[in-house]
This record gives C-alpha cells, sequence and structure tokens, in this order.
C-alpha cells in the first residue's frame, strides 16, 4: 500500500494537502519505531553498500517486520544490479523504489513497483527535462549535488530553481532540519519533504528530539499555510 505518496494526488493538485515527511537512513528497529511514533509518513531503507547509513536484506526484514500499518516503505538503491532489485522486492515489504543513482526511465520501471527518482541539482541541470524523462515516476526526489556523493551530503541547494507549476509530486531533500524546513515547505510547497542526516545523532543512528522537533516543524508549516 503505498500511502505516502499516491493516496492524496489530487489534494497535491489542488494545493491543499498536507506535506508528507519521510526519515530516510533507518538503521534499526528502534529508529523506525522513533519515527514513526513522532509522526513519520515514510521510513527510506538505503541498499548502497557505501553509505553509513546502509543496511542489507536481512536487517531490513527485521525494521519491517517492527512496523505497524500504514507505514510507506521506501528503498533507495544506487545504480543496481536488476537482479538486486528483483530479490529485494522478493524479501522486503518495499512499498517505493528510490532510484538515486543514473538509471534510465526504462531500468526503474521494470519492477513493477511505484517509483521515486532522484534528481541531483547539479548547477546546469535542465529540471523540466527530468519531469519529461521519468514521466512514469510516482514523484522526483530533487536533492543538493556533489560530484561523486549520490546523496546524504547535508547539503541544501537554491530552492528558487524549483518551479511553482509542476507536471508531479516533489520530494525535497538536501540538508533539510527543524530550523530550515518551515522555510522551505512555505517556498517551494513539496508533497513531502526528505531527511536523514538532519535528526541524526551520527551517521546512521537517528535522535528522537531531531526527529520530533523537525515534525513539528513541519506541522507548524503546514498549519501556517492553512491561515
Amino acid at each position: 500500500m503505498v500511502v505516502f505518496l499516491e493516496a492524496s494526488f489530487w489534494a497535491w493538485r489542488n494545493n491543499v494537502q498536507r506535506t508528507r515527511i519521510k526519515i530516510c537512513g533507518i538503521t534499526s528497529k528502534q529508529d523506525a519505531q522513533l519515527a514513526i511514533a513522532a509522526g513519520a509518513d515514510a521510513i527510506g531503507l538505503v541498499f548502497y553498500a557505501a553509505s553509513p547509513r546502509a543496511v542489507d536484506i536481512a536487517q531490513a526484514q527485521v525494521i519491517c517486520q517492527a512496523l505497524p500499518p500504514f507505514v510507506t516503505v521506501v528503498a533507495l538503491v544506487v545504480n543496481p544490479e536488476q537482479d538486486f532489485v528483483t530479490e529485494l522486492i522478493a524479501k522486503v515489504p518495499v512499498d517505493l523504489l528510490q532510484f538515486h543513482g543514473d538509471e534510465p526511465a526504462e531500468f526503474c520501471q521494470q519492477f513493477g513497483k511505484p517509483y521515486l527518482k532522484a534528481i541531483r541539482m547539479r548547477p546546469e541541470l535542465d529540471l523540466a527535462a527530468c519531469f519529461d524523462q521519468y514521466a512514469g515516476a510516482s514523484a522526483l526526489l530533487l536533492d543538493a549535488y556533489r560530484k561523486d556523493v549520490p546523496g546524504g551530503t547535508g547539503e541544501c541547494f537554491d530552492w528558487a530553481r524549483i518551479p511553482a507549476q509542476r507536471p508531479m509530486p516533489i520530494v525535497l531533500a538536501g540538508g533539510l532540519a527543524a530550523g530550515n524546513v518551515g522555510a522551505a515547505i512555505k517556498q517551494v510547497a513539496p508533497y513531502a519533504v526528505d531527511v536523514s542526516g538532519g535528526v541524526e545523532a551520527q551517521p546512521g543512528r537517528k535522535n528522537s528530539a531531531k526527529i520530533t522537533a523537525f515534525i513539528r516543524a513541519v506541522n507548524s508549516a503546514n498549519r501556517a499555510d492553512k491561515l
């Protein structure tokens, strides 16, 4: 069940939805439970060995067994082998795939799962072309760009580069934390926000107080938008 993105498409179109929240880089069932108890809509599991937040299939199974209903599980992969993705979705209850490398649209859409395509906002990027290229995606996830680093940089990019009129939902990532997510929501009006390092005690270990503060800031921004 993909609650995170697909259930509120028309609400998004009419700009009346609340901003959804994804806590990425979950590495333990305890951190998953912290995130969900605080009000997260989705958790992100990183299947990329070079990341300090990486998990394997066995770890992911343990985490997912601890989740309550109506939580979206997002599996992040970076230029994966086709066989690995097939094994992953067979063994882990994944709701959404998040492709964070250089995967073409044809690769992303072959697995029979809704997917997000992460777009790193390099200076010369043509975002309109990305919307066209990945028209079959559930959303584009927009992240900061650093050469040779596919994600988790802890850096923001210029939100003014995101057009107000968009053909699909966007998920905003890159350097978000409790102190700036309200401004991000006000300026960009994303469908969802994605945070990892901004709610950590250290890479791969979440901080309960930071998660709570982040989600409160998102909810506060949502309430302000209704005034």
